[in-house]
């Protein structure tokens, strides 16, 4: 089965409502399908951040039906939202539902995520922004591809007076461990991934990381499998 992925950087972009900028891509990935289990425990108010994902995709197409997850087995697609990647983690593990949505996905049921729901697709969290404010019992994630995901990655300021680390640098040191490639998505980006090959959509540049190499900068429209 064709595994498909739809990883955005952030469901918040600035001037657009939530999940609004990527409402488009939203709409032709789940296309035809009703029934979403929406992931919502980045968060600790579940009803109420399962309730805000309802009502958005209701908004995007009245057919969508969002419901928190509970049981795959009527699952049509699957959101995973965004928050504190250490909590979802953590909280997937404990709740036994790690492998139970990755045999769904490589299944063909189409995966969505946003910020930590994208961090969480890569073979570990640790690429992730978060603080640790849970304990997962490990840091290995999804793997659905094989590069690391560093979601609202920032530019550093060139007028800025802060002198602590630059997302650049953490990356770097992040290639002083792990040779796993990193492709930093800005806001306004997401990864279209179908059977193994990312194309970078959205209204902003990714920059892409390999160790050893110099970081490139990749347009949207964008295939990056060369680059990976």
């Amino acid at each position: 089965m064709t595994t498909q992925l739809l990883l955005l950087s952030s469901s918040n972009v600035h001037g657009y409502g939530f999940l609004e900028q990527p409402g488009e891509d939203i709409h032709r990935f789940f296309a035809g399908r009703r029934r979403i289990a929406f992931v919502p425990f980045a968060l600790a108010d579940h009803a109420g951040y399962t309730q805000t994902v309802a009502d958005r995709f209701r908004a995007i197409d009245p057919t969508f039906d969002v419901q928190q997850i509970d049981d795959l087995k009527d699952a049509e697609g699957i959101f995973i939202g965004g928050g504190n990647t250490f909590r979802l983690l953590k909280t997937l593990y404990e709740r036994n539902l790690l492998q139970k949505i990755r045999d769904a996905v490589r299944n063909g049921v189409p995966y969505m995520g946003s910020s930590a729901g994208t961090v969480i697709s890569a073979p570990t969290m640790r690429t992730t922004n978060d603080m640790p404010i849970v304990e997962p019992p490990s840091l290995d994630s999804f793997g659905f591809v094989d590069f690391q995901i560093n979601c609202h990655y920032l530019d550093p300021d060139p007028g800025g007076t802060h002198k602590g680390e630059t997302r650049e640098e953490r990356i770097l040191q992040f290639h002083e461990e792990n040779a796993t490639p990193v492709v930093g998505i800005r806001e306004g980006t997401l990864l279209r991934v179908e059977d193994g090959s990312a194309t970078l959509l959205g209204i902003a540049n990714a920059r892409v990381f390999r160790r050893g190499r110099e970081a490139v900068e990749v347009a949207p429209g964008t295939v990056l499998d060369a680059y990976l």
